[in-house]
């Protein structure tokens, strides 16, 4: 009766496969899982909901062999991040991708400070993960979208010595004020924060950080724009300083010109992250959707426009936006 309740209780906790071929362990969820992605099955490893033969693991290259039992756990969900500010896009033992929404810093200014950092720690916590979320670039508190830390100090080191060569493209969204006069262009300036970290821009060297914003439009109306902008450097503010000096503020920045918030956020979106795994050396590429909010205000809901205009130039740095 024992062994009865006890199968039964296993039929209800996992789904059970038992492994027919020499393969890995990812190759094998993929193709039983009825085609997930391999970001997903990547999740199902880190959310420790996978037992090879009732022992845990994570490993997603671990060898199966034929006779292998393989466990997927139905109901785990207790470990898994869940958080109305971050949402985990990609993680492994070095790096972790989130998506992070508006209203929450990157990392706190002061100890009390709520950030995106502060979350992941105690996700970590969490899970028993001895390790902590080292921030390697940065946005701002209103803007949303992809942003990746390391886990570990090694990983943070090589990001931060090598990030032009290992962060290949980066790339916004924003809808901003008034009709673009031009279908694209390049911003050049010199950026320098006043006593009030207020940053201004100067067309000369006024002993400032150079900043270099590419700029391309997708979408235009008689009153408003949507702009997809690809980053040379990444100085702080840089993009809606920039928009601010094209006559065409971000919609909801009051602190760079615009008096219009019509949505009650700053509409400027990090979709597009590409890097070179800083171990492994593999390209890394996450996207994520033109926020709904902003295709509203372009009367283009269901219509997404075309990003990723391959004529944008490099994007680079790793500072707050």
């Amino acid at each position: 009766m024992k062994n009865l309740s006890g199968a039964a209780y296993a039929a209800s906790k996992y789904n059970e496969y038992v492994v027919r071929e020499e393969t890995t362990l990812l190759e094998f969820l993929m193709k039983e899982l009825h085609g997930i992605s391999r970001n997903k099955a990547k999740d199902i490893l880190a959310g420790h909901g996978i037992t090879v033969d009732k022992r845990a693991t994570t490993r997603y290259d671990e060898p199966l062999s034929p006779g292998m039992v393989v466990r997927v756990d139905k109901h785990k969900r207790s470990n898994q991040l869940q958080n109305r500010y971050v949402k985990i896009i990609y993680e492994d033992k070095d790096l972790v991708v989130i998506e992070k929404n508006t209203g929450i810093l990157s990392m706190p200014a002061t100890a009390k400070q709520y950030s995106a950092k502060q979350v992941l720690d105690e996700y970590f916590d969490k899970r028993h993960f001895k390790c902590r979320a080292h921030t390697v670039h940065r946005l701002d508190r209103d803007t949303s979208g992809l942003m990746m830390y390391a886990k570990n100090l090694e990983m943070a080191q090589i990001l931060e010595d090598n990030w032009h060569d290992l962060v290949y493209d980066r790339r916004y969204v924003a809808v901003v004020e008034g009709t673009m006069e031009q279908e694209g262009g390049t911003v050049r300036s010199w950026l320098k924060d006043n006593k009030a970290y207020i940053t201004y821009s100067s067309a000369t060297d006024n002993g400032g950080k150079l900043a270099i914003t590419h700029y391309h439009t997708l979408q235009t109306t008689p009153e408003i724009s949507m702009v997809e902008m690809k980053l040379e450097t990444g100085r702080k503010n840089q993009i809606r300083v920039h928009m601010q000096d094209l006559g065409h503020p971000i919609l909801g920045d009051r602190k760079y010109g615009s008096g219009w918030d019509p949505i009650g956020r700053l509409c400027l979106h990090a979709y597009k992250l590409d890097f070179y795994h800083p171990r492994t050396g593999q390209p890394m590429n996450f996207e994520t959707p033109i926020p709904r909010e902003f295709k509203r205000l372009m009367n283009k809901e269901h219509d997404e426009p075309s990003v990723g205009n391959d004529n944008i130039n490099n994007d680079n740095k790793n500072e707050e936006l």
